[in-house]
């Protein structure tokens, strides 16, 4: 199925998203060095001559020297675009190049996006097959039937490599799976089980054809499409395709091949099925309505007549979601490590089962975790994995590249398969599972969050989507007229539903100022009208007000200012978490490897006891993430070499925390490198933390701050903070000229806060 429209946005919001910094959504960038002539002239000419060599005397040895292996075509004629139609094939690169980027996002799959302007079968063969040598395997996306069944069937003949049409057999795995699950639930039988496939299209057909391969009796499916049952004998609108599932049978209408069936699949349109008919199949009837986006009947109306049904269909706010992203990232990567030579119907199997066995086993804490808090339990409701599950990168890829080898497909073997899921693992970005865990947990219980800075376009577009995306619940603060005149030049109505305050509002700036009085008077000395001009001037003031006086849950605030003039302000309204210290955290995830480094943002020179401090303040904040915390106190030496003021300064906070015997692994003074490279490992066998540190303590604020800074500008690196911690309320401070989607993690990550720490509010 395809992801579900959910109007989160409005068309220039889209529109300027694919537009901003570079057009589209995929670059190629280098994965070798290349800064010096020696460098330019191993990649071009003359060195790139041995391995044109070698792949000329063995074509298997691109593998070893060319991308081919980790690369996938994803290809369309843009004939059946979304739910669009036919477009044309330009018009289809936008989603082409989205797809791309999940390959690479969910399975580290590099691809690229091939756009073919023709309408002609055989003509549209000829030009994959000829391009097909440079890739490992070939997506086929949106185009129309029958077309797409006759390009799939003749390249999966003509080509040595993957070829897999998504819309048919991604479909097809996930609903396999799902089947496997509610018969397991309600206790039937497969091979007894029949049947009603309402929708006869390509995803219809693949589906069908997998149910058959799973063990369903073709003689117990029963297909319709527009006209009705597919039988045999039946001459109108039949094509060789859709003659493969014509049964001999009397019955004619949906209506009456509903009667006593077990399963219902619908990839059809919405309200086919009524009320009615669900009353007529069988006890613990299985039904999955996956039309898009609306489904052929609501798992309302279902529960209205009867409460035994299996439910599945393609909406994200329903259980058991048919999601092909659960599907095509993982089934490639099992192909590609495997070298194989095609996508057969058993490693579609094996996928279908690996989903459905991954769906029945105990959810362990660090899921949960990325799920936001929810554990999920095998039943009715929880049928299919979660899309956030980061056990799939492990699961399937396996599952089909053992599918591979044991049907003799695979050019590569694998020796341990255990070694090969640790591997996987190692694929997914840490940041994202956590990210959508923190924002699935704060879906459950709506948080208020003031987004201080409301004039600022980043700001708002982020406040917006908090409340599109249902993460909680945006204030803004700002000129009422001001940000209407922005909302409308962003796309929406300058009427759009959203919460707008300042400090015209005379009942809350006077508890406001009352409130900063109280606070202010003896640690400052300041008069009541000092407290009345900084709450009435300063937006920064304001929001943190609300938070401290109940009138918001956290929030997020900077973007228009220096991280240091917007910690002051919160700082006059805020104390420190008692027993705690405060400091600067941000999270720095590289090539799948995410770190924590400290204090980016509060001490220019931490003392050993503070130090010390932060390092235990960080690994409880970790834990919150689902991580164990591994610390390492870095330094310009490794165990005291060479010796310095500043090293034995760092040892002292290594000593101390090992006098107070805390519950987590850590040591110093290390190097960076030493720290996070597992190379080390050997020359400093005595230590845990060589080469496994997850959180580094850097020696002072202004190392932190220009280490994080150099590698979120000069390197492909993620980086989301700093999150400021130790602060008695959750509010966050964006640094200048934040993202709209960096603003709007830590809004998510105060929410988040806001549930899961107890804080002290005046």
């Amino acid at each position: 199925m395809k992801k579900t429209k959910i109007d989160h946005y409005t068309d220039k919001e889209a529109l300027d998203f694919h537009k901003d910094k570079k057009p589209g959504k995929i670059e190629i960038i280098s994965s070798k060095n290349m800064t010096t002539k020696r460098d330019l002239a191993l990649a071009y000419s003359p060195g790139v001559a041995a391995p044109v060599k070698k792949i000329s005397e063995d074509p298997e040895a691109a593998y070893d020297y060319t991308s081919k292996g980790n690369l996938v075509a994803v290809i369309s004629n843009g004939s059946a675009i979304l739910g669009l139609g036919n477009l044309g094939a330009l018009a289809s690169k936008p989603v082409m190049e989205g797809k791309a980027v999940l390959f690479k996002r969910f399975a580290d799959i590099d691809s690229i996006d091939l756009e073919i302007d023709c309408k002609d079968a055989d003509e549209i063969i000829n030009s994959i097959k000829n391009f097909a040598p440079s890739f490992g395997g070939i997506n086929l996306e949106d185009i129309a039937a029958p077309d797409c069944f006759i390009i799939e069937q003749k390249l999966k003949e003509i080509l040595d490599i993957p070829v897999f049409h998504d819309d048919q057999h991604g479909t097809a795995i996930i609903t396999a799976a799902a089947l496997l699950n509610a018969l397991d639930i309600s206790g039937k039988s497969i091979k007894d089980i029949k049947v009603v496939v309402n929708g006869a299209g390509a995803s219809a057909q693949a589906c069908t054809e997998l149910f058959i391969n799973s063990g369903v009796k073709s003689e117990n499916v029963i297909m319709l499409d527009r006209k009705g049952v597919i039988y045999k004998g039946r001459a109108e609108g039949i094509d060789q395709w859709k003659s493969r599932f014509a049964i001999n049978t009397d019955l004619r209408t949906l209506s009456d091949a509903i009667k006593g069936a077990d399963v219902f699949l619908g990839l059809s349109s919405k309200g086919v099925l009524k009320k009615e008919m669900v009353k007529s199949m069988s006890k613990n009837p299985i039904i999955f309505a996956c039309a898009n986006p609306d489904p052929e009947i609501t798992p309302e109306e279902i529960n209205e007549v009867r409460n035994d049904a299996i439910i599945a269909t393609g909406r994200s706010d329903y259980p058991n979601q048919v999601n092909n992203l659960i599907g095509f990232p993982y089934i490639f990567r099992g192909a590609l490590d495997v070298r194989s030579k095609t996508i057969n119907e058993e490693m579609k199997v094996a996928a279908a089962e690996a989903i459905a066995k991954l769906a029945r086993e105990d959810v362990p804490d660090e899921v949960v975790a990325a799920m936001g808090g929810e554990r999920p339990y095998y039943g009715k409701d929880y049928i299919i994995p979660s899309t956030f599950d980061p056990r799939l990168i492990s699961v399937i890829p396996a599952a089909v590249a053992k599918a591979a080898i044991e049907s003799g497909v695979a050019r590569k073997k694998i020796d341990n398969f255990e070694i090969y899921k640790e591997q996987l693992k190692q694929r997914l970005d840490p940041t994202v599972t956590i990210m959508q865990g923190i924002n699935s947990f704060i879906k459950k219980n709506q948080k208020r969050i003031v987004f201080a800075d409301g004039e600022d376009e980043n700001t708002l577009k982020a406040a917006i989507a908090f409340k599109n995306s249902k993460l909680g619940i945006p204030i803004l603060v700002g000129k009422e007229s001001k940000i209407k005149e922005q909302i409308k030049n962003i796309g929406y109505s300058e009427n759009f539903d959203i919460e707008i305050t300042n400090s015209k509002d005379e009942e809350k700036r006077k508890k406001y100022v009352n409130h900063l009085f109280k606070k202010l008077q003896r640690e400052q000395g300041l008069l009541e009208r000092d407290c009345d001009r900084m709450v009435r001037n300063d937006r920064v003031v304001w929001a943190t007000s609300m938070v401290a006086c109940g009138d918001a849950d956290g929030a997020v605030t900077g973007n228009t200012r220096r991280f240091g003039a917007s910690l002051e302000k919160i700082k006059q309204v805020v104390d420190v978490r008692k027993g705690e210290i405060m400091f600067g955290l941000n999270m720095v995830v590289n090539k799948g490897k995410t770190i924590f480094i400290a204090d980016t943002s509060v001490h220019e020179y931490p003392t050993s006891e503070e130090m010390a401090e932060i390092a235990i303040s960080a690994a409880r904040v970790v834990r919150l993430f689902g991580i164990d915390p591994k610390i390492a106190f870095v330094s310009h030496s490794t165990f005291g070499q060479p010796l310095t003021s500043r090293t034995k300064h760092i040892r002292t906070a290594v000593d101390i925390l090992k006098d107070k015997q805390v519950n987590f692994e850590f040591d110093g003074d290390m190097q960076p490198d030493v720290a996070l490279n597992p190379d080390y490992e050997e020359l400093y066998p005595f230590s845990k933390i060589v080469g496994k540190a997850n959180i580094l303590i850097m020696p002072g604020q202004h190392s932190a701050a220009i280490s994080y800074k150099l590698m979120k500008t000069l390197g492909d690196t993620k980086v989301i903070g700093p999150l400021l911690i130790g602060l008695g309320l959750p509010i966050e401070i964006a640094p200048l000229r934040s993202s709209t989607s960096e603003i709007i993690n830590l809004a998510s990550i105060a929410a988040y806060s806001s549930e899961v720490i107890e804080y002290q509010i005046d």
